[in-house]
């Protein structure tokens, strides 16, 4: 087992969306000596208001840029003396990119190569001077290795890569440059490949916004065809701390699989959320379930996808601390705290 990387200044790329502001704040808050430096494009997935209290931390700097301008990746290398990168940055609306999929392609293949180069230029270079612990941690999601059957077997780190939309197959596009760059240059780097997360400060194009926001403007709850299609839900605290441990104590080169273990189907968990949310609000339940309504589906959409986190239990002890019910009830009552978070921006 090699010595576990102790991260010292950290850039998160990314770090003003929803799974990367809640790891920025977790990472400030379970390390005292971390000092982080969060790059976000600042779209309309990216808000200062999701960092909260981190945004006003001293030990945390937030730079708005872009991860494929290479001029300025490098200088924030060289001026922050970064030895870790914890990518979140991604274009992931798999809608969006159905309909304009160049985005997703610069973003995620170019912006990925663009922090690679960055990384192993600037970690090159001090290896001369004096030998670091450096690690280069990439953000990928289940949808690179395709859909599952009803009774197919979860996917595995052995599972091929299979990515049915631009923007699954975008992100195996970086999933693969990631391993090249390990294999090819020695780049010390882990990658985790997660489940659908949820949790606070989520986009409100999201599945479980927008039927909380749906739910609570009193207009239809929509899910796409049958409603049958199945995912595995992830709290999104539970991917950070996965996230942190892998990044620390993981195998460089190695992939990690982050799952929830919580298999559902889209039209349940719609039922169950407008029960939760009922129970939040003191509304009959009875409100909030007439308002789904079922829409036609998009363009390939895949029936299921779920993790089989095995591995990760295996190697570094992770278990999820939430179970989908809890995870649901911490994120309505999120959201009713922080409305601001259900407007959709464009």
């Amino acid at each position: 087992m090699p010595a576990p990387h102790v991260p010292g200044r950290v850039l998160v790329t990314g770090g003003a969306g929803f799974i990367g502001s809640n790891f920025v704040r977790h990472l400030l808050a379970s390390d005292g000596s971390v000092r982080v430096v969060t790059l976000d494009a600042m779209t309309y997935a990216g808000r200062r208001e999701n960092l909260g209290a981190a945004a006003g931390d001293a030990r945390h700097t937030l730079l708005e840029g872009d991860i494929c301008d290479a001029a300025l990746v490098r200088a924030l290398f060289a001026e922050h003396r970064i030895d870790t990168v914890v990518h979140f940055a991604a274009e992931s609306h798999v809608d969006r990119s159905i309909t304009g999929p160049a985005a997703f392609v610069t973003t995620n293949l170019v912006g990925t190569f663009t922090l690679l180069e960055a990384a192993r230029d600037a970690w090159r270079a001090g290896a001369q001077g004096a030998p670091r612990s450096v690690r280069f941690h990439h953000v990928s999601t289940d949808e690179v290795f395709g859909s599952l059957g009803e009774a197919d077997p979860a996917f595995t780190e052995e599972t091929p890569y299979a990515p049915n939309s631009p923007y699954s197959a975008s992100k195996a596009g970086s999933d693969h440059l990631v391993r090249a760059y390990h294999h090819t240059y020695g780049l010390p780097v882990t990658t985790t490949n997660c489940s659908n997360n949820y949790g606070p400060c989520q986009h409100a194009e999201k599945f479980i916004p927008t039927v909380i926001r749906s739910c609570l403007a009193g207009v239809p709850v929509p899910v796409y065809g049958t409603g049958m299609n199945v995912r595995d839900w992830l709290y999104v605290d539970d991917h950070c701390r996965a996230v942190d441990l892998v990044m620390r104590c993981g195998a460089p080169g190695a992939l990690y699989l982050v799952g929830g273990r919580n298999e559902h189907r889209n039209l349940d968990i719609a039922r169950l959320l407008c029960r939760v949310l009922a129970e939040a609000t003191g509304v009959p339940p009875e409100r909030y379930l007439e308002l789904i309504r079922l829409v036609t589906d998009r363009p390939g959409h895949d029936f299921r996808y779920a993790i089989d986190a095995g591995r990760l239990t295996r190697e570094l002890g992770w278990q999820p601390l939430e179970s989908f019910e809890s995870g649901l009830r911490k994120t309505v009552a999120w959201y009713l705290q922080n409305p601001w978070c259900l407007t959709v921006a464009v």
